[in-house]
């Protein structure tokens, strides 16, 4: 089992060991402020240019593998994550403060992911192969021989994220939906957890290696402050980057992709309130439930997660939910945040509600910061719809655990509010199955806001499956047609080529004429295996 003592505080590029000479930094217990060993040193222009030409001359030999041995190169890495799990989540505990149970589940969706991914590419069918065989008595013009399928992108700028350390992280599902499509990968670690990162880079490396392929295929950057992830961007031999964290920062990326030489797809997940309805009904038929089950929603992961319900409707006059909101947060201890810096911007946030007096505290510490840890107190604010639908500052993003309830007296006010949100990733209504049944034109404004609508749910549970949507108009996302959850995540990395009147002897054996690798495929517009 790898141990913390034998992490190296230096990228991973190619198989050299990287120099020492970069600006330096360490990793930080949010819990206690320690600094943790080793020194990090931040990658240099030359480095990022090597990662970044040695992805470019990997790509070939990766797109030619096949689906199996795509899926024995994700496997191989879920496998040795899984072997080195102790010690990965030992240091993820240390740098994050998250529960050891809380990483331990995590660990088991991100190699979960990747056996899923593994799943995809071996079966193979998700290329997309389309067939239109030629017609030469066709009148008046003969048609050719059409084919096409997915293929990918070329080298993937990978940014892990703060309150994800393995899942949205080096080995997460952007890095796993990447490599599944034929991509290298060059992953840029988090500073919050640059010990878990350098741990879990040094599997997937070893993962590559054992597969018998170009050491290009992975590299992992470190780096404590932005002009690392600049240089990568406008790298011209990176081809897409995937990026989760702040608005300012997935902007800054997606701005950098466009003005480049050759613009490249950016795919930025940025936070979202994720609002949510309470109708009448469900008030009057389970309004301890709803206090109890939006309790440990908005406060889960303390309240850092991008999934997290910061606005939530509520009927006016709704006495009994209040109090036992009221009760509920007033009665739990300071949450543990992921960073000083974030728990900083919390506190600011929070306080700055409190100091104008509007939207009224209606539940929550006295202090948003508990001295000498990073945290923050759990915090509820009220407002009405009037001041809501007036003061656009009310519906941006809190990242950390306070929410906002907004008071509304009839259901039309309810699709007024709708219609002024901008993009999100989920919307929740709670109502009777007849609220439900006649809440047609509020879910109909809803599909144009999110990607994913739940009913009599929480929107804290992100499940990796087949039909998940993890994404939803700008500003939640970069691109509201695509996800980053479940395996729909692959086409972000993918593009589709056409090629006419190919011999068959030289197609790629997902367009060949006795459909070898027994792949669902569009043939003459039916499909057919």
């Amino acid at each position: 089992m790898m141990q913390a003592a034998e992490i190296l505080g230096v990228s991973l590029v190619g198989e050299r060991e990287c120099a020492r000479s970069g600006r330096r930094f360490y990793g930080m217990n949010p819990a206690t402020g320690e600094r943790l060993e080793p020194v990090f040193f931040a990658a240099s222009d030359e480095e990022i240019d090597v990662a970044a030409t040695l992805a470019q001359e990997a790509c070939a030999s990766l797109a030619a593998l096949s689906g199996a041995e795509r899926a024995a190169l994700l496997r191989a890495i879920a496998d040795g994550l899984a072997a080195e799990m102790v010690g990965i989540t030992e240091r993820a505990h240390l740098e994050t403060g998250l529960p050891m149970a809380r990483l331990q589940g995590e660990m088991g969706r991100t190699t979960g992911q990747l056996r899923l991914f593994a799943e995809v590419v071996e079966e193979g069918s998700w290329v997309n192969a389309r067939v239109d065989e030629a017609q030469p008595e066709r009148k008046p013009m003969a048609r050719p021989d059409v084919r096409s399928m997915l293929r990918p992108l070329g080298p993937v700028a990978v940014f892990g994220a703060s309150n994800f350390p393995l899942a949205f992280s080096v080995a997460g599902g952007d890095t796993a939906s990447a490599l599944a499509a034929g991509n290298p990968v060059i992953a840029k670690a988090h500073p919050a957890h640059p010990g878990t990162s350098a741990m879990v880079g040094r599997v997937v490396r070893e993962a590559v290696r054992k597969s018998g392929l170009p050491a290009g295929v992975f590299a992992l950057l470190f780096d404590d402050g932005i002009e690392v992830g600049v240089g990568l961007a406008r790298h011209p031999a990176v081809k897409a980057i995937a990026f989760t964290g702040s608005a300012g920062g997935g902007q800054a990326l997606m701005r950098i992709a466009a003005d480049r030489p050759e613009p490249i797809p950016c795919y930025a997940e940025m936070g979202s309130t994720n609002p949510m309805f309470v109708l009448p009904g469900a008030m009057r038929e389970r309004a301890a439930s709803l206090a109890q089950g939006l309790q440990g929603s908005f406060t889960m992961g303390s309240g850092q997660f991008c999934t997290k319900p910061g606005v939530v409707f509520v009927p006016e006059r709704s006495e009994a939910f209040g109090e036992a909101v009221k009760v509920g947060v007033g009665g739990m201890a300071a949450h543990g945040m992921l960073t000083q810096s974030i728990a900083a911007k919390y506190t600011k946030a929070v306080e700055e509600r409190r100091a104008k007096g509007r939207p009224e505290l209606v539940a929550g510490g006295e202090s948003a910061v508990e001295a000498g840890r990073a945290a923050g107190a759990a915090m509820v604010f009220r407002t009405s719809m009037r001041e809501f639908l007036g003061d656009a500052a009310l519906a941006e993003e809190v990242f950390g655990p306070t929410m906002l309830l907004v008071e509304y007296g009839g259901l039309e006010e309810l699709v007024e509010a709708a219609r002024g949100l901008q993009g999100h990733l989920t919307a929740t209504i709670h109502g009777t199955e007849e609220e439900i049944a006649a809440a047609g034109e509020l879910i109909a404004v809803l599909e144009t806001k999110v990607g994913r609508i739940l009913f009599n749910g929480y929107p804290t549970g992100v499940e990796v499956c087949h039909a998940m949507v993890h994404g939803g108009p700008f500003p939640a996302t970069s691109d509201g047609r695509s996800t980053s959850v479940g395996t729909q995540a692959i086409y972000r990395f993918a593009r589709p080529v056409c090629y006419q009147d190919m011999p068959d002897a030289v197609l790629p054996k997902a367009l060949q004429r006795g459909n070898p690798l027994g792949i669902m495929r569009m043939v003459n517009g039916t499909l057919t295996r």
